[in-house]
C-alpha cells in the first residue's frame, strides 16, 4: 500500500452551479453549496458595461469553483418567449462563448413574482429590496433546477 500525504490525499475538488437571474440593471447571482444541495445567494451585480459585467462574472466563476451555469429564462405565462427572453439566450450564448461551461436556460417564470411574495412577508421595501429581490430570484432559480434535475434522476 502506497503512503500519501494528506496534502496530496485531497478530494476533487467539487464543481458548483452558478444560477444567474438577467436584467438589464442588475444580475441576480446565486451559487451551490460545496455539496451541490442547495442555492446560497451571492451579491447582485449592478451592471456596467458588458466588459465589466463579464469580469465580474469571470471572478466569481473563479472564485467558487463553478462547473457550469444556469441562467433564468423568462417566457410568458403561455409559455412563449418574448424580448427579454431573446436578451437572455444572447446572454447564454455569450456565456458559452467566453467560458467555456456548459449553460442551461431554465424556466424562470413566477420565480421574481414568489421573490416579491417572500419580501412582502418581510415588509422590506425600498432600494434594499432591489438588491435583494435579485438575489432571491437567482437562489429560486438555482433551487429549482437542482430540483428538476434530482428528480430527473
Amino acid at each position: 500500500m502506497e503512503n500519501v500525504s494528506p496534502d496530496v490525499a485531497e478530494k476533487p475538488a467539487v464543481r458548483r452551479i452558478l444560477a444567474i437571474d438577467y436584467g438589464s440593471r442588475r444580475i441576480g447571482l446565486a451559487v451551490t453549496d460545496e455539496l451541490g444541495l442547495t442555492a446560497q445567494g451571492l451579491p447582485t451585480l449592478h451592471r456596467t458595461n458588458q466588459r465589466n459585467d463579464f469580469d465580474h462574472l469571470r471572478r466569481t466563476i473563479k472564485h467558487h469553483s463553478v462547473g457550469e451555469i444556469v441562467v433564468g429564462l423568462p417566457l410568458r405565462m403561455s409559455g412563449e418567449t418574448g424580448t427579454q427572453s431573446r436578451k437572455v439566450e444572447e446572454f447564454a450564448k455569450a456565456l458559452r462563448g467566453r467560458f467555456k461551461l456548459p449553460v442551461h436556460l431554465f424556466d424562470e417564470r413566477l420565480t421574481s413574482v414568489e421573490a416579491n411574495r417572500v419580501l412582502d412577508e418581510t415588509e422590506m421595501g425600498g432600494r434594499r429590496r432591489k438588491e435583494v429581490v435579485d438575489k432571491l430570484a437567482a437562489v429560486l432559480i438555482l433551487q429549482a433546477f437542482l430540483d428538476y434535475r434530482g428528480h430527473k434522476d
